[in-house]
């Protein structure tokens, strides 16, 4: 047996238990230069989208079953911002955020070589806008903390726990963050993206 396992766990990369039963995305952070001053651009998504309209986010969405997070992060960028695969340079992948709500999120750090030929897809996009990085850096985010508590199902077998019906769950603590920049509020898992990004021109 031992053998055997040794040959099945070789080239064996671990990744995130439980990683079948959550929803995996790709986003780019995109760093942009102009006028020797280096900024990050965010998006606008459209209001017309289902899924978190009119708010500020990076390029990114869902990672396809065939496809690498790597890849996904290229192609979505791609496809929102309507540019092409060799105006993105991806310089690092970044630490993997989980949420409380079944996502994992792929970051990557990229540099965006033009951003003055864009064919935005108005569909998913509103606008793009761009944040100085020396402004982020120099106006750090206002936290706040929610609780985080499991509410059991109801036919949750609490004859097989200790105490049954008075087992004591674990409660949880997640922070939200809040950026903001003129009449724009960066919040939600684009700024803890982006707090993580930034910590690396701080440390």
């Amino acid at each position: 047996m031992i053998d055997d396992l040794k040959s099945m766990f070789k080239d064996y990369k671990p990744y995130i238990n439980g990683a079948d039963e959550m929803k995996r995305a790709s986003v780019l952070i995109p760093i942009v230069k102009k006028d020797n001053e280096h900024y990050i651009l965010f998006e606008l998504r459209s209001g017309n989208l289902n899924h978190q309209p009119g708010e500020v986010s990076f390029p990114g969405g869902k990672i396809e079953p065939d496809e690498t997070p790597y890849d996904a992060a290229i192609r979505e960028t791609c496809e929102e911002l309507g540019t092409i695969k060799n105006n993105i340079e991806i310089i690092s992948e970044m630490d993997l955020l989980i949420t409380s709500f079944n996502y994992i999120i792929h970051p990557f750090l990229g540099y965006l070589k033009d951003v003055d030929n864009f064919n935005i897809n108005k569909d998913e996009v509103d606008h793009t806008f761009l944040v100085p990085v020396k402004f982020l850096l120099e106006n750090p985010p206002k936290e706040y903390t929610n609780e985080v508590e499991i509410i059991p199902s109801g036919n949750m077998p609490y004859t097989d726990l200790p105490n049954q019906k008075n087992y004591k769950f674990q409660k949880g603590k997640s922070s939200v963050l809040f950026y903001k920049y003129n009449n724009y509020i960066i919040w939600g898992m684009t700024a803890k993206i982006l707090q993580n990004f930034l910590k690396f021109l701080i440390d």
